[in-house]
């Protein structure tokens, strides 16, 4: 019995302080008394079912804040979320979120189908008007068939996507440039055996907009397939040399665009060539240094040909003019050949004997004539010296 009262003494005390800390604890019980067992003091005021709980805390995963005499529960997914909208917890507006709300009509009607009707009959008009301008032509495909071509002003189709329009510029000039940027070049045999590195622009424009859309599925590419196959065959018929004169490249020219017009028509593409020009005809840069060396020897030889024309022009003209001189002096001579042979004799005579030095001796004991031609011209060297050293003097 003394044990049994030690251990009552022991214990008793400390259900007392227990329930003293239990006032103290936010989920103990309001009352605290000392009657009330260790195992009530310390339990939370929602956990008793017929407890009110006005003294104790707010419990925060009870409905209405807590407060009530409910049982206390976990707090589940709908608690958590039930205040939340699809842009996140709900602020305001009362328990069903903002309080924005779209106009209504007349007797509370609700205008959402208005709206959205009014929006599709926006559409539809938009996508069955077409505004053409005056260089364009545009294609109409119903249901993705073709069946008409428009003109350019304003014009009416069915609406999306009972009928497409596709529009394109037919008058506006196009360039195709072969080879392109950043491609090989193109080495194209003359017909003398030859390579040339060529380079050239084709012009082109849109004939028919419907076969240009219906009957090639690549027109650009076509049309540059189309001009290096006519251009091989054209450059094909003509040497190097034509080739690189201004002759041979105009009638290579016009013979590329003819042929590409006729096999484009073939295909029916409703493609015009308007022109195709030779931007450059090169030798190939492996052997361009012997072309160049080539072309100097070329250049010479033209020099030499044209130097020996002129010289072979002077001398014919001389001849001629002698012939002519000699033919008048016949005539004369015809008419009095005593006289006309007289004076062609001192004529040559002057002419021979005008050149040289002449010593004449009529007969003994005379003195011979002075050679004053010889010492004329011994005294003009004499002169000529004698200048500057007078200037000399002078300075």
């Amino acid at each position: 019995m003394q044990i049994f009262d030690r251990f009552r003494a022991r214990f008793g005390t400390a259900g007392q302080g227990l329930a003293m800390a239990g006032r103290k604890n936010p989920w103990g019980s309001g009352t605290g008394g000392a009657g009330q067992g260790s195992g009530d003091s310390d339990r939370p005021t929602g956990d008793k079912p017929g407890d009110g709980g006005s003294d104790g805390p707010r419990n925060p995963w009870l409905p209405g804040g807590g407060s009530g005499g409910g049982k206390r529960r976990s707090a589940s997914i709908e608690d958590i979320f039930k205040n939340r909208g699809p842009e996140g917890p709900r602020r305001g507006g009362g328990p069903g979120g903002p309080s924005f709300r779209l106009p209504e009509g007349p007797g509370g009607r609700n205008l959402v189908p208005v709206v959205i009707v009014g929006i599709v009959l926006i559409g539809l008009f938009l996508s069955s008007t077409h505004l053409i301008e005056p260089k364009e032509k545009a294609v109409v495909k119903t249901l993705g068939n073709y069946s008409r071509t428009l003109d350019s002003g304003l014009n009416f189709t069915w609406p999306y996507p009972i009928e497409t329009v596709d529009i394109e510029d037919v008058e506006g000039v196009r360039a195709v440039n072969i080879p392109t940027s950043g491609e090989r070049a193109k080495l194209i045999l003359t017909g003398d055996q030859n390579l040339v590195d060529l380079s050239y622009i084709v012009r082109w424009r849109i004939n028919d907009l419907a076969d240009f859309k219906f009957q090639l599925a690549e027109p650009v590419e076509t049309v540059s397939e189309v001009a290096e196959a006519a251009m091989r065959a054209s450059v094909a018929e003509k040497t190097l040399d034509e080739t690189f004169t201004g002759a041979g490249r105009a009638e290579i020219q016009q013979s590329v665009r003819e042929r590409m017009q006729a096999t484009l028509d073939a295909y029916r593409a409703g493609i015009q060539v308007v022109g195709v020009e030779i931007a450059k005809a090169d030798p190939p840069s492996e052997v361009v240094d012997a072309f160049r060396d080539v072309s100097v020897a070329e250049q010479n030889a033209d020099a030499a040909r044209n130097q020996a024309r002129g010289y072979a022009q002077q001398t014919i003209a001389g001849a001629e003019g002698e012939a002519e001189a000699f033919d008048k002096v016949y005539e004369q001579y015809r008419l009095a050949p005593g006289v006309t042979r007289q004076r062609l004799y001192y004529e040559t005579m002057e002419r021979v004997l005008a050149q040289t030095d002449k010593t004449i001796v009529e007969a003994e004991g005379v003195t011979p004539y002075l050679p004053l031609p010889e010492l004329r011209r011994r005294a003009q060297p004499a002169q000529i010296t004698a200048q500057p050293s007078q200037n000399q003097q002078g300075q």
